[in-house]
């Protein structure tokens, strides 16, 4: 199977639970920082590699239209698929299906969230399903479930409703479709997901790619402050404490008083630079001693508020640390290489971890980044914390300088 280059975008709905934003505009087109939502989407299926986009409208159609033209601008091309307002999903789908690939990507335009389109397909070559969709496991209470998803990856119950039992994540789309699976289309005016979905679930034909990553929606006026927040993109750093901050004990020992920390050469002059530099710096570290009872957990407390006033008074800034206090064997899912601290961290400040990095010393960090979907920086014996942002700086000037060129050559 080819990799799939066409992506469909689902945008032809009233968006009544944005009005008054959506009265003169589609959903899709209301603004985010100034700019559509619908353009975040586009950038990101460019970035991942797109170069065709089909969009599916209704609702005051022309206003994407005369917007977007042919996607020459965003560097790919648009095609429209335009039905009456009154269509619902399924037949939005059945009146284009003659324009799509054999395998392609389906998307709401309400909903982001940071696609690695290579992770996405190989997972679902591996599945041996016809269509598979991305299924984030909301276990912050962020929406209301509306699939279960087995142990073994594929989905046994798509519930529009939210209301069976047994619900353990909400389907956001970015969904990886096989031509084929539109031939369940119903042939009436309903929604493609409660036509089409629960049925391959019924067959086993449905998989599933689970994210602990928070999406973000413009679905109803609600949610609209937290995705303002996460396009903010405000630059964030996370960092491993021992071994990047500090001199890391042997194996089995802790710091376990403050009189035991010791800064590595080079790191509060490295935190001066990233907060100088705009970044909020977040710390991520495993800290078993305290479920081993070498440390106490307020002192563990005081060791990392004496840090952070050291950053702070060496011109730097540690704007929160995550700490896994679990013993190595209680299975808990934040201890690295698991990588729930980072999802934390993501949820509460809304990153999006595609474009963060985490520095970390060992193959637990690299690994817990891996999973998160983080670049990964590491400091070794040679390559100090300071070696590290002296180079993510650099990388950053040089893109801005490039993006700078671009804007006045145009």
């Amino acid at each position: 199977m080819e990799r799939p280059t066409q992506a469909v975008i689902l945008a032809g709905g009233r968006g009544t639970r944005l009005r008054p934003l959506t009265d003169t505009r589609p959903k899709a087109m209301v603004l985010v920082h100034g700019k559509p939502f619908l353009e975040y989407q586009i950038e990101q299926l460019r970035e991942q590699g797109f170069t065709r986009v089909l969009l599916l409208l209704g609702y005051r159609a022309q206003v994407i239209r005369e917007h977007f033209g042919d996607g020459g601008r965003w560097g790919v091309r648009i095609d429209y698929s335009v039905t009456p307002v009154e269509d619902e999903t399924a037949w939005r789908l059945e009146r284009a299906r003659h324009l799509f690939d054999r395998h392609f990507l389906l998307m709401y335009c309400d909903n982001y969230w940071p696609l690695d389109f290579d992770r996405h397909w190989r997972r679902f070559r591996e599945s041996g399903c016809p269509a598979m969709i991305t299924v984030y496991t909301n276990r912050d209470g962020y929406t209301q479930n509306s699939v279960r998803v087995e142990p073994d990856g594929k989905v046994s119950l798509y519930d529009k409703s939210c209301s069976r039992s047994g619900l353990n994540g909400v389907e956001i789309s970015y969904a990886i479709l096989s031509r084929e699976v539109l031939d369940l289309l119903p042939g009436e005016n309903t929604l493609f997901e409660t036509a089409v979905y629960p049925e391959l679930a019924r067959r086993g034909e449905l998989a599933a790619f689970v994210t602990e990553h928070r999406y973000y929606s413009i679905g109803s006026l609600r949610k609209l402050p937290l995705t303002e927040e996460f396009f903010r993109r405000r630059k964030t750093i996370l960092l491993d404490r021992d071994g990047v901050l500090n001199e890391k004990p042997p194996p089995g020992q802790y710091v376990e008083r403050w009189r035991d920390f010791r800064w590595l050469p080079g790191t509060l002059p490295a935190l001066r630079l990233l907060h100088q530099s705009g970044y909020r710096i977040i710390v991520i570290s495993n800290q078993a001693g305290v479920a081993r009872g070498a440390i106490s957990l307020a002192e563990l407390d005081r060791i990392h508020a004496r840090m952070r006033r050291e950053a702070e008074a060496a011109g730097g800034a540690i704007d929160a640390i995550y700490c896994c206090t679990h013993g190595w064997d209680e299975g808990c899912g934040c201890r690295k290489p698991k990588p729930g601290l980072l999802f934390q961290a993501q949820r509460d400040f809304q990153l999006d971890l595609s474009r963060t990095v985490f520095i970390g010393d060992d193959e637990r960090d690299a690994q817990a980044a891996a999973e998160a979907g983080c670049r990964f920086m590491a400091v070794r014996e040679d390559t100090a914390l300071i070696s590290c942002v002296a180079r993510l700086l650099g990388e950053e000037t040089l893109k801005e300088n490039i993006a700078h060129a671009g804007t006045a050559h145009g």
